[in-house]
Parts: structure tokens; sequence; C-alpha cells
């Protein structure tokens, strides 16, 4: 408990609950390999935070940007609260080494392990907006996330890894590219897709994702930094 103690002073915050705290970070393997600890997984706390997270994100760009249309605002906020980005800040933050993992999840790297630090963080603002309420949550979710927005915006990242490819695409090949589905494979609450990207009759890329459109962005995220 801790290293618990010490991350949440070092956010400035003071959990009444601290089995909340914990329990944000608790990995369902973890309770799987762990049977009769009394203890709860994050994937309620991380469906609640998600909510608040939106919310957050979609105030700030909406007051932000008073001049912006909604479909522009749409696409940075899913710049903000993509994976990549959250998983970032997650470590930034520290989270990586308060994870309670499976033996065999602790050994995940790359992008699985980016996946279970972004619904790790969505968990801790969720465990943050309970036990502390909306205005400490926001801070927490405004010092991770926003300093991003500008770079996002400058760098041209918040179009998000389809659009980009198909414009370079359109661009350099004058194609538009196509997704194709190469394998789905586990159980329906834990499915994993494969699909790869084709410009013509070449295959540029594959990638993987929890759904579908998961998958998609990141195979066109693959082809991109092959172009690169």
């Amino acid at each position: 408990m801790e290293a618990y103690l010490t991350f949440e002073s070092s956010l400035g915050i003071s959990f009444e609950n601290k089995r909340l705290l914990q329990q944000a970070f608790i990995h369902r393997s973890y309770i799987n390999e762990n049977k009769g600890l009394g203890l709860e997984h994050n994937e309620r706390l991380e469906f609640l935070g998600d909510a608040v997270l939106e919310l957050v994100v979609t105030d700030f760009l909406y007051k932000q940007y008073p001049d912006i249309d909604e479909g522009i605002l749409t696409a940075y906020r899913s710049s903000l609260v993509r994976t990549e980005s959250i998983s970032e800040a997650a470590r930034t933050m520290g989270m990586n080494e308060l994870l309670l993992l499976s033996k065999g999840e602790s050994k995940d790297q790359g992008k699985a392990r980016d996946y279970i630090l972004a619904n790790t963080f969505e968990s801790f603002v969720g465990a943050v907006y309970l036990d502390q309420g909306y205005d400490v949550a926001r801070k927490v979710i405004a010092d991770a996330l926003f300093d991003n927005i500008l770079h996002v915006i400058d760098n041209g990242t918040w179009k998000d890894a389809k659009s980009r490819f198909q414009e370079l695409a359109q661009e350099k090949y004058s194609e538009t590219p196509r997704y194709e589905l190469i394998s789905a494979v586990g159980p329906d609450h834990q499915k994993k897709f494969i699909i790869a990207v084709y410009v013509g009759e070449k295959e540029c890329a594959r990638g993987t994702g929890k759904s579908k459109q998961e998958a998609q962005q990141d195979a066109a995220a693959q082809a991109l930094e092959k172009e690169a």
C-alpha cells in the first residue's frame, strides 16, 4: 500500500477510501490468479472513469476552441483520449509500476501494456471521481492531458491514422486504401481482431485491436510508419 500512498501524494490527493485507490490498479487477471483475497478488479471503475474523461475533455475543448465546429472538435477529442495518448500519460504519472497483474499479463509489453495502462488511467479517474469529486478528477485529467492538445493540433496528429493514411495514399498512389479482416480470435468479451490494409493489390501493413475499428486504425498507423 505504501507505493499507492506515495503515488497519491505526488498528485496532491489523499483518498478517504484507500481500498478504492488500490482497486484502480487491479487487473482482472490478478483477481483470477489470487482468489480469496477479497479484492475487486478495476473494470467498473474504468467504465465510470471513461465517462468522466470524455465529459472533462469535451468541456475543455468546447470552451478552449469556441470557433471550431463539432466535427473537428470530435477529432481533437479522439486524439486526446485514444489509447496511445492516455497510456503515455499513465506511464509519465508512474502507473506502470503500480499495476497488479497476473504473471502472464505482467510479461506483456508494447501495445498490450498500452491497453492496460489506458484502462488503468480511466479506472483511476473513476476512483478519484467517487472519492474526491468531479473537480479533483478534472484536475487529474487536465494535468495529465491538456498540455498535449497544442502539440497534437500543431502537428496535425489530431487526425486519426485512417484519415492520414487515406490522404497519403491518394496523394502518393491515387488510390483509396481498403481494409480486410484477416482473423478474429478469442471469446466475445476479449476478442482480438487482425486487419490488413491494402493500397491497390499491395498489402501495406497489418493491425490488431479489440474491435475492427481499432484494428483498422492500428493497421493505418503501421502503414504510416512504413511510409515515413
